[in-house]
């Protein structure tokens, strides 16, 4: 909607955040989890269903998430050496042509295979449109940006996924794979609209310099991020996994809260976006952390649906702020490729590794002590949060040159920041996309 209204004299509008590369980025994130989530539910229902039982799902999601973890390595490398188009052409490829296959009944081990071949067309895919994105952002709206990915890539999941199951539900198994496949090779259409190998490279070298700590990270700092946000994935993965299966719990109670819980997420991490790119992404680790946590101890009641859909409301508040607040501050420290390749990674691992071990843990203690040890989990990275939050201000705080007077404490702590124009606010002007 356009406006009138010219912004004061002397000061500055933001960078714009949309353009026509990043529109097809998020057009390309949109058709690949769209064509994941189809068939997500519907490759182990159809193994249970031709007799596979709960193993034979159990192998079609394992080698799902194999094929994966397994690109998800190997993305980075991949990026750098043949581009973001090849990389992305691709992943759509081994994501929706598998697919075809499935448009008539197949055995067992054909599903396991497609499922594998599916997982790494997947991982390129979320590596790439990841890294992708970071570089088309402007440095000021980074997070913001990254906040408008997650809402691309939450719908998916909301729409997508139940209707895989409905379709597979009605004998339209093959109506799913179809759409699938459609929608895995859809990105194929909009590849010409994205930037190659080299000149992403080149934006990202014009970029300015990400922090005055990002040229000394040590791989165990490196490594902080990932693990604060593998125990939150952890914990996402045991109450998708586990909340349907818990005793007294309707079917129809469980997944009106895990939707809950996917909307929360979403939105909230879109406004932690926003809110890191002006105070700070490390600062709102801490806070997100505690909240994801009282989620999951909320969990302990679970004779009560009000306390169920509170708990969700709270985890899935604090677990998108994690989400986009460790993925932002990654993109500080790493290049692009690299900073989404250890998201990524850490998410799946998390997100499978979670429900496996807990899976053991809950016939001895049951689905509500299960929970909370997940959240004891997340808390357990409370620590490591913190000292990213004192590295990020250790690295932000002004250097006293030898022979330069020091600055006046009087004025306040913003004395010593100077105006950028991403900090320089702007009366009377609209929302610049």
């Amino acid at each position: 909607m356009s406006t009138l209204t010219q912004a004061q004299p002397g000061t500055a509008v933001p960078a714009r955040l949309l353009s026509v590369p990043l529109a097809a980025t998020f057009g390309v994130e949109f058709a690949s989890l769209t064509s994941f989530f189809l068939l997500l539910s519907v490759l182990p229902m159809l193994a249970a269903a031709a007799g596979g039982g709960s193993s034979g799902a159990g192998l079609i999601t394992g080698s799902l998430l194999l094929g994966t973890v397994a690109a998800e390595a190997a993305a980075a490398a991949a990026i750098s050496r043949f581009g973001y188009r090849i990389v992305l052409a691709a992943g759509a490829v081994l994501l929706g042509g598998p697919a075809l296959a499935m448009l008539a009944p197949e055995p067992q081990a054909v599903m396991i295979s497609v499922s594998l071949v599916r997982g790494s067309g997947f991982g390129l895919s979320g590596v790439a449109t990841g890294a992708l994105t970071a570089t088309l952002l402007p440095p000021g709206r980074r997070g913001e940006g990254l906040g408008l990915l997650g809402i691309v890539s939450g719908i998916p999941a909301v729409v997508a996924l139940p209707a895989g199951i409905w379709l597979a539900g009605h004998h339209q198994a093959a109506a799913a794979a179809a759409m699938a496949a459609a929608a895995g090779l859809l990105p194929l259409a909009v590849i010409r609209w994205l930037p190659g190998g080299r000149q992403a490279r080149h934006t990202a070298r014009a970029r300015p310099m990400r922090s005055a700590r990002s040229s000394a990270t040590m791989p165990g700092v490196a490594l902080r991020l990932p693990l604060i946000f593998a125990a939150a994935t952890i914990a996402a993965g045991v109450l998708d996994s586990f909340l349907p299966l818990a005793k007294g719990i309707p079917a129809n109670l469980s997944s009106a809260a895990l939707l809950v819980q996917a909307v929360t997420a979403t939105l909230s991490r879109w406004q932690a976006g926003k809110r890191g790119d002006r105070y700070g992404h490390a600062r709102l680790l801490i806070p997100a952390l505690t909240v994801a946590a009282l989620g999951l101890a909320a969990m302990m009641m679970l004779g009560s649906p009000v306390m169920i859909f509170a708990a969700m409301v709270l985890f899935g508040a604090g677990f998108g702020v994690i989400e986009n607040a460790t993925f932002a501050l990654l993109l500080e420290q790493l290049p692009e490729a690299k900073a989404s390749a250890l998201w990524n990674l850490s998410y799946d691992a998390g997100y499978g590794a979670g429900p496996a071990v807990f899976g053991l843990i809950c016939v001895r203690t049951g689905y509500p002590a299960a929970f909370a040890l997940a959240g004891a989990l997340i808390l357990a990275t409370v620590p490591a949060a913190l000292r990213e939050r004192n590295t990020v201000a250790s690295a932000a705080r002004p250097v006293r040159r030898p022979g330069t007077p020091e600055a006046s404490t009087k004025a306040g702590p913003s004395a010593s920041k100077p105006k950028t124009p991403e900090m320089t606010r702007t009366f009377g002007r609209p929302n610049t996309y």
